[in-house]
Formats: C-alpha cells, structure tokens, sequence
C-alpha cells in the first residue's frame, strides 16, 4: 500500500482512516484491484464498507481464508 501511494509505512496505522491518507473511492478501488492479483483472491459483488487500512486487511485475510483453505493449513 505504502508503495501504490508513495506514502511511508509508518503512515499507515491499522485505525488510520484512508480519507485522512487521501485517498478516494476509486483509489481504493483501484488498489483493491491490485490486492486481488497479487494475493489471487476475488472480490465479491457485495460492497464492502473500507474506510481505514484495517478493513483493507481484514477483507484480504478473510477472501484469502476462504479461497485459499487449504493455504492456510500447517
């Protein structure tokens, strides 16, 4: 994320809010684009509300959990 948005990491607290980062609805869209190659997760026609980089975690923990199960097995 740091990287798409030229931002450093230390920016990027879990409870920061992307708004406050600048980012838009289509930046976040854009990125969740991203997010979807590089972890070969799909995203659901079912909006999810994004409002901080938690919830971009959060939702790429669970797609990835749930479309990769067997992944995530030790």
């Amino acid at each position: 994320m740091a990287e798409n948005f030229e931002m450093s990491e230390a920016e990027l607290q879990p409870d920061r809010s992307l708004e406050t980062l600048g980012l838009d609805s289509l930046s976040v869209i854009e990125f969740m684009f991203v997010l979807e190659d590089e972890f070969k997760i799909k995203l659901s026609d079912e909006r999810v509300e994004i409002k901080t980089v938690q919830d971009i975690v959060t939702l790429v923990d669970r797609l990835v959990a749930d479309q990769h199960p067997a992944e995530n097995q030790h």
